[in-house]
């Protein structure tokens, strides 16, 4: 397979690092946390800022976009998630359940249940309905870094900074499974978008692939120089995306996990830091990306 890349767009605006983006209202719109405590609105049509949306009292590093409730849910470096209300513009609650970072914020209609990531190493689930806590497991002293889920078998993958890979039943958060997944640290787990193979990545740069069932590891590729951090599929699900601290983006084929190309700045203009998230947009299938940089980068990714 061969790919024709081209950067469509640098959006800037942010005077901190991007660590958090998250689809909006409509699949044109898309939103992105940073360190400077902001969230802002992009628009992949006119390739412009739409518009500040809130401000926070500390760094986001996790947001979560709700549309089923107008509901954004920002997650800052001190341990609380903010529930704003999209129609009202308004913040109407704190959960203050961890005490340091939130790294990941999930909800799912089918459980009706928000799910949140700390780096106080404890996992939270909470009602969407009343926002009250279900329940909170503390997995590790290291932090908890991402959640993924399985639509198809019922599950949640949680990646850890102790290196495990934990798989939790998402109605009944009755642990499955737990296998070590990374050395240092598992950043990143992602469920492929057919429900059968789960794509970790870690600290050790290591992207590992999981066979669903009895989570048997697949193949093991020294895919980074330096720590992964984000896993997209693109809306047809024949390619995936990493991004790394190493400053790059890899293509992948996600057939046959064959690396197809490496977004970088020396040839393509790629950031100039660590890429810290990406998102495949429905919109043109584009893919976003940002970073330490401060800056979001749009791609077109097209197969020849």
């Amino acid at each position: 397979m061969t790919l024709h890349i081209k950067k469509i767009a640098k959006l800037t605006g942010h005077s901190g690092a991007i660590y958090a983006l998250d689809t909006s209202t409509a699949n044109h719109l898309i939103l992105s946390g940073s360190g400077d405590k902001t969230i802002a609105k992009w628009n992949l049509k006119t390739l412009q800022p739409e518009k500040l949306v809130a401000s926070f009292p500390a760094v986001l590093y996790a947001i979560c976009h709700i549309p089923e409730k107008q509901l954004l849910l920002a997650g800052t470096s001190t341990g609380q998630v903010h529930i704003f209300d999209l129609e009202k513009n308004e913040n109407i609650e704190i959960l203050k359940n961890h005490t340091s970072e939130i790294f990941d914020i999930k909800y799912s209609i089918e459980t009706n249940c928000i799910y949140t990531a700390g780096g106080d190493g404890y996992f939270a689930v909470y009602s969407l309905d009343t926002l009250a806590l279900i329940t909170m497991k503390k997995l590790c002293d290291e932090k908890v870094r991402h959640m993924d889920f399985n639509d198809t078998t019922s599950e949640i993958a949680v990646a850890s900074g102790d290196g495990y890979i934990r798989i939790f039943d998402l109605k009944t958060f009755l642990e499955k499974r737990i296998f070590i997944a990374h050395e240092l640290s598992a950043n990143v787990a992602r469920y492929s978008p057919d429900g059968k193979s789960l794509l970790t990545g870690g600290r050790d740069g290591h992207l590992n692939i999981w066979r669903v069932g009895d989570y048997d590891m697949i193949t093991s590729i020294s895919a980074h120089e330096w720590a992964i951090y984000d896993i997209v599929f693109n809306p047809s699900a024949h390619l995936f995306a990493t991004a790394s601290r190493d400053k790059t983006i890899k293509l992948w084929d996600s057939r046959t996990f064959e690396l197809l190309e490496i977004i970088n700045k020396e040839k393509y203009d790629g950031h100039l830091n660590s890429v810290n998230k990406l998102i495949w947009s429905s919109y043109n299938d584009y893919l976003i990306s940002a970073g330490d940089d401060r800056t979001i980068i749009v791609w077109e990714i097209k197969s020849l």
